[in-house]
């Protein structure tokens, strides 16, 4: 089990708590640290802590009415076959906010949580050995 130093941790302002855990742990690998909903739920994957705060929680009442509504910020997760994700989670109901773009350093599509914060699923390019330098 990773200590609670090693996460790196993600709020995330929600609509519905319960909501976000079942779209978290259902479809995205999270699982369950801490259900304290309505309010607030905690959930964890590989070293990832994400908070998903509820209007009720402390961290959504100390955010400034003026900044709550999500923006371009995302949570970005490595996978490893990207259009195996992209029809899995097609296949659950899950609706793409994008296409997949594809640039040098991988492929990449967004989707978002019940509330709208957005997920980058990201598949990084295959990176070849560069061939050793000739004198």
């Amino acid at each position: 089990m990773t200590s609670a130093t090693e996460f790196v941790g993600v709020r995330y302002l929600v609509d519905d708590v319960e909501a976000a855990i079942a779209f978290y742990t259902g479809h995205l690998g999270f699982t369950v640290h801490i259900n304290a909903a309505p309010a607030f739920a905690d959930v964890i994957r590989g070293s990832l802590r994400l908070l998903l705060s509820g209007p009720a929680s402390s961290g959504a009442r100390v955010t400034p009415a003026d900044i709550t509504t999500p923006g371009a910020n995302r949570i970005h997760l490595v996978v490893e076959d990207l259009d195996a994700e992209i029809t899995r989670l097609r296949n659950d109901g899950v609706e793409f906010r994008t296409e997949t773009v594809t640039g040098p350093g991988g492929s990449q599509i967004l989707l978002a949580d019940p509330a709208g914060n957005l997920i980058e699923l990201f598949q990084p390019a295959e990176r070849r050995p560069t061939a050793p330098e000739q004198h």
